[in-house]
């Protein structure tokens, strides 16, 4: 079973640790590599430019694709969503020179003439431009597109942008966001009736047990008898906390998972209600 991932670019190094956190470690460091085998003798990987991806996914070639949501709007391939992932998140937006004192697309509309509008998401900008009656021409370039007007090859530009630094940095200024994106894992729209479908299903859970156990924490900790009721009040758990009678004295040993945002308070909690040696222990994964 292939699986398609970005050869380049802000979402290559993620998807990788996404996979070797899965298990599924690439056996070749060479850059020049196209296909790559990997841990799993079933399992290889095809690196291959993010905004083919959903192309190659569409058509059979990998089975499972990691890509932009960006990249699988602007494709218009028909795949299937299959698991959103905690990487990759950013806007798409119409940014012009901040020396134009614009704010808004409607304040654009008044300039009275057309704008070039440089970006290399030409199907989601078509779409934008139409739907907002911008008179504009689309420039399709395939990288730095925010230089594009300090060199006077456009006058604005539909981008991607995570912290808006580099529009900053070549003067230009947001006015409206297009649409949010993100990392997914994408699969061919028949995947289920596949004859490696069973492969790609312990991918897939084994991708979300992944996501499931990030920020998350299994504590332990040891509890007295006569506090063993109040300690389990105050404990969070997936199901239940897990007890077990240890082999000597009158205590118990307590097992549960927090989220790591809750840790500090549960950790004082346990304690005020009589917990003693707590242990914190990073999880690797949550299969459920």
């Amino acid at each position: 079973m292939r699986i398609a991932i970005p050869n380049k670019g802000r979402l290559q190094q993620p998807a990788i640790e996404l996979l070797n956190a899965t298990g599924i470690k690439l056996l070749s460091t060479d850059e020049r590599a196209l296909i790559v085998q990997t841990s799993w003798s079933d399992v290889e990987v095809v690196m291959v430019r993010p905004e083919d991806i959903p192309y190659l996914v569409e058509s059979g070639g990998a089975l499972l694709g990691v890509t932009g949501y960006d990249y699988v709007v602007e494709s218009g391939a028909e795949v299937e969503l299959v698991q959103p992932l905690d990487f990759g998140k950013a806007s798409i937006v119409f940014a012009v020179p901040k020396s134009w004192g614009i704010a808004s697309v409607e304040e654009l509309n008044k300039i009275g003439r057309e704008v070039r509008v440089a970006t290399k998401y030409y199907n989601i900008a078509s779409n934008y431009i139409r739907q907002r009656c911008i008179r504009a021409r689309i420039i399709k370039v395939s990288g730095a597109t925010e230089v594009m007007p300090y060199l006077g090859a456009a006058d604005a530009v539909i981008d991607v942008i995570s912290t808006g630094t580099t529009l900053r940095i070549h003067g230009l200024e947001p006015i409206d966001t297009i649409m949010e994106t993100r990392a997914y894992v994408i699969a061919k729209k028949d995947w289920r009736k596949d004859a490696e479908a069973d492969i790609a299903r312990l991918v897939l859970t084994m991708i979300r047990g992944v996501i499931e156990g990030k920020n998350k924490k299994m504590l332990f900790m040891n509890v007295p008898e006569e506090s063993l009721h109040q300690v389990l009040r105050v404990l969070p758990a997936m199901l239940a906390p897990a007890v077990t009678k240890l082999s000597t004295g009158n205590a118990w040993e307590v097992l549960t998972v927090v989220n790591e945002e809750e840790l500090p308070k549960v950790i004082a909690k346990a304690l005020e209600a009589g917990a003693r040696d707590i242990v914190v222990v990073d999880i690797e994964k949550v299969i459920k």
